[in-house]
């Protein structure tokens, strides 16, 4: 069952304190708070989604090298100025400004 926030009603109409209830989805919003009885309303709160695609979840997957090159991706890592070196996938070693990179250089990628 969801857990639903609601805040107590301030004489002022302002928000106040807040609170958690689990209810079902179908059951009808309370107005007034379970245990003192003040006027309360549900607070619409974003979803949570969880799992593969969170930041911290996602920020773990780039930093390992090779989980990357297994899904096809290329990383390349700055090394000095200008020069950044490749440490998974497929492509040139070396990438620098004052070298060229050619589409010969991605010819194995087919």
């Amino acid at each position: 069952m969801p857990v639903y926030v609601y805040e107590i009603i301030q004489p002022d109409d302002s928000p106040g304190p807040t609170f958690e209830v689990v209810q079902r989805i179908s059951d009808k919003p309370l107005s007034e708070h379970p245990e003192t009885g003040e006027p309360i309303r549900r607070v619409i709160q974003p979803p949570f989604i969880g799992g593969a695609w969170t930041e911290s979840s996602m920020s773990k997957r780039t930093k390992d090298d090779k989980k990357l090159g297994q899904q096809g991706f290329t990383k390349y890592v700055k090394a000095g100025d200008g020069i950044y070196e490749k440490r998974c996938g497929k492509g040139p070693d070396i990438i620098s400004r004052d070298s060229k990179v050619d589409s010969s250089d991605f010819k194995h990628l087919d």
